[in-house]
């Protein structure tokens, strides 16, 4: 065994200082091992610098940051009109106090909610101001509500327009205050307004018709007596009769007594009592009758009443009776009775006939006299010489009709030849009307049109299409109006006296004969409203208080456009739709509308390279040449508010018949191009756009239905 073995094996313990290496280092001398020294106190406190550094750089950071937001911040008060507590957040950095903000400069994008009212979101711009203010007005949500009538069954007007009769459980209104009448057969019109709130809220308006009559009473003798009201009967009751307000004539009667007529003028609710009432007996009476009935009949040269009639008679003489009636020959007759003797007569008139000629085209269409009808086609009638309700009908015809007096021994000629239910539509509508402004109107009934129903849309394949292009498919059945021109500046300041379009690079936008614009769509339809109303027409559009809550789509007053009836107006052409106001090549061959152009580059930045309108901004209506209908700047000049809320339509929609989309929107609808677009999405007839607020190259057209 070696030393090494030996060493190994001993039992003894290790002690640092024995230890010895495996292997000499190469010097021959063995390594002895290092004391370990702790850091000292000044690395330890060097590595907690660095540290308390690195965090107080970061505090620094953050306290520059905050002390630069709030030097550079501005203070932004959002006064928004809601019952309800609302709901606000805005995009960016912000710092909320209630409704007081601090934020930077520039724009952000601020979303409110509210019970009971339209989510609001809207792009807002914070200038440069230390102090700003927002005012929001929030869109009530329409409310449901029940009108109901004691009797029921009073017919409810709305507005002017009739909803039918009550009750009308759960209508759906828009918030506001509404004009309502409330109509029934023999009970005072009850006028009034109910303040619908909206909210989502539901009301009941309850409504007591007041009786338009009073009761009159009589004690009668006899007591058998029948009542006439202004020649009609009506029921006698045990207390007396009833009788409408104003001013009538009773007539009491009995066989064989004089009929006795007192006048009445009854105030609603206010009963009258006539007291004992004695009819006269009658020496001798005589009952009379005649075919037709509603024969003039005369006694001894004295007028005595209209068949069926009692006449009382004085007995012992020969009484001259004559009857006569507008359309046939008179007759007569003698008669003498006997005191208290009563007798009956019949007589039966003859027709005074007169020749009317018929010649009908088409020859299957039917005549119709007086309601009845008499046959089909060209015919000779011999007809009574009375008036005469002639009536000529066909189905899918437009219905004739006429009176005519025949003439004993003078045959007449009625000539008919009955026009289609369009072609009668449209020879009743003039081609073009002018408003109390100048402006010329162009009639479009699509009912006459080719292509109708068409698609609005875009095809996916279409180079430029947008997103929002979606086909689908519409039929246009009501003929309208739409102005062959764009409002001007000078049109609207009628409305309003200080509007201005404002400046483009020192350019105007203001000149007289130039587009209107920078004005809202509430601002386009309030105008709308405003012209109907000059013109004597039913406002379209409803409002309250200034603001444009809805529409009545049967009123034929001034509006916007649909986006169906501008789509329809600018690109049907027969059997075919226009991609581009000019036609569908692109870029256009000549100057025909007013865009981006060369003149514009400094203006606008983009352009249509090669094209060159001589305008840098808009241009004085009328400027360029019409399209196929006869209306100009439908691709430029400034792009146009249409009525309808904006919306992308569904892809698998069914077909819409003269759409109008909602009552209400928080965007609508802008269509056509501007002097400020240039792209060929841009230009083409199906591109849509947006907003709610004015802009430079915004304007708008309008138009109204035409029956």
């Amino acid at each position: 065994m070696t030393e090494r073995d030996t060493d190994i094996g001993t039992p003894d313990t290790l002690k640092p200082d024995a230890f010895s290496p495996a292997s000499a280092a190469p010097d021959g001398e063995q390594l002895a091992p290092t004391a370990f020294e702790p850091l000292s106190p000044s690395s330890q406190q060097k590595k907690r610098l660095n540290v308390t550094q690195i965090a107080l750089g970061v505090v620094g950071v953050l306290i520059a940051a905050l002390l630069f937001f709030l030097f550079t911040a501005r203070s932004l008060t959002l006064n928004i009109d809601a019952e309800a507590e609302p709901d606000f957040s805005l995009t960016g950095l912000n710092w909320s106090f209630g409704e007081r903000l601090l934020v930077r400069p520039g724009d952000y994008m601020l979303s409110i909610t509210a019970e009971g009212y339209h989510p609001y979101e809207q792009t807002i711009t914070v200038g440069g101001a230390d102090t700003q203010q927002l005012d929001i007005r929030l869109a009530p949500l329409p409310g449901t509500v029940t009108i109901a009538t004691q009797p029921a069954g009073g017919e409810i007007i709305l507005d002017e327009l009739s909803l039918g009769s009550a009750p009308l459980v759960d209508l759906t209104l828009e918030a506001g205050v509404y004009r309502v009448e409330a109509v029934l057969d023999r009970y005072q019109r009850w006028q009034g307004q109910i303040d619908v709130v909206g909210l989502n809220q539901s009301q009941t308006v309850d409504i007591v018709l007041l009786p338009d009559w009073a009761n009159v009473s009589f004690s009668a003798t006899p007591t058998t007596v029948t009542a006439n009201i202004d020649g009609e009967p009506t029921e006698t009751t045990a207390t007396g009769v009833e009788v409408l307000s104003g001013e009538h004539e009773l007539t009491l009667s009995a066989p064989g007594f004089m009929p006795l007529m007192l006048p009445l003028n009854i105030v609603a609710g206010v009963n009258q009592d006539l007291g004992a009432v004695t009819l006269t007996p009658a020496d001798a009476t005589l009952t009379l009758e005649s075919a037709p009935p509603g024969a003039g009949v005369t006694v001894d040269g004295a007028f005595a009443g209209l068949t069926p009639l009692v006449v009382p008679l004085s007995p012992g003489y020969r009484h001259a009776i004559s009857l006569s009636k507008a359309g046939y020959l008179g007759a007569s007759l003698s008669l003498t009775l006997a005191r208290g003797e009563t007798a009956s007569r019949a007589v039966t008139l003859k027709p005074e006939l007169g020749e009317i000629r018929f010649a009908i085209e088409p020859p299957e269409a039917e005549i119709l006299i007086n309601g009845q009808r008499v046959g089909a086609g060209s015919q000779s009638l011999s007809l009574p010489a009375v008036q005469q309700r002639i009536a000529v009908q066909l189905e899918g015809y437009a219905s004739f009709e006429t009176e005519v007096l025949p003439k004993p021994g003078l045959p007449q000629q009625i000539s008919v030849t009955l026009l289609t239910e369009a072609a009668a539509r449209k020879a009743a509508m003039t081609p073009t009307i002018t408003t109390p402004l100048g402006q010329t109107l162009v009639l479009v009934d699509p009912a006459v049109e080719t292509l109708n129903p068409f698609t609005m849309g875009a095809s996916r394949r279409d180079p430029g299409r947008r997103a929002n292009e979606v086909e689908h498919p519409v039929e246009l059945r009501r003929a309208f109006y739409i102005a062959s021109t764009e409002t001007t500046n000078a049109q609207f300041r009628q409305y309003e006296a200080t509007h201005d379009s404002g400046l483009i690079e020192s350019y105007s936008l203001d000149r007289d004969h130039q587009p209107v614009a920078g004005i809202s769509w509430q601002q386009a339809a309030s105008f709308c409203n405003w012209l109907s109303r000059l013109e004597g027409l039913p406002p379209f559009y409803r409002e309250n208080q200034g603001i444009i809550i809805g529409f009545n789509p049967s009123s034929t007053g001034y509006r916007l456009p649909s986006e169906a009836e501008w789509a329809f107006a600018a690109r049907v052409d027969g059997d075919a739709l226009r991609r581009f106001a000019w036609g569908n090549d692109f870029p256009p061959s000549a100057v025909v509308t007013n865009v981006a152009d060369n003149t514009s580059a400094l203006v606008t930045g983009r352009i249509l390279n090669g094209y060159a309108d001589q305008f840098v901004v808009s241009a004085p209506v009328g400027s360029f040449p019409a399209n196929h209908r006869g209306l100009h700047d439908m691709g430029g000049n400034v792009a146009e508010w249409v009525h309808d809320g904006y919306a992308i339509p569904s892809p698998n929609a069914e077909l819409a018949i003269d759409p109008l989309g909602a009552q209400r929107g928080d965007n609508y609808t802008i269509r056509g191009g501007s002097w400020a677009l240039s792209r060929l999405s841009e230009l083409r007839l199906t591109f849509r756009d947006y907003g709610e607020r004015g802009r430079d190259d915004l304007g708008f057209r309008i138009a109204r239905y035409a029956e």
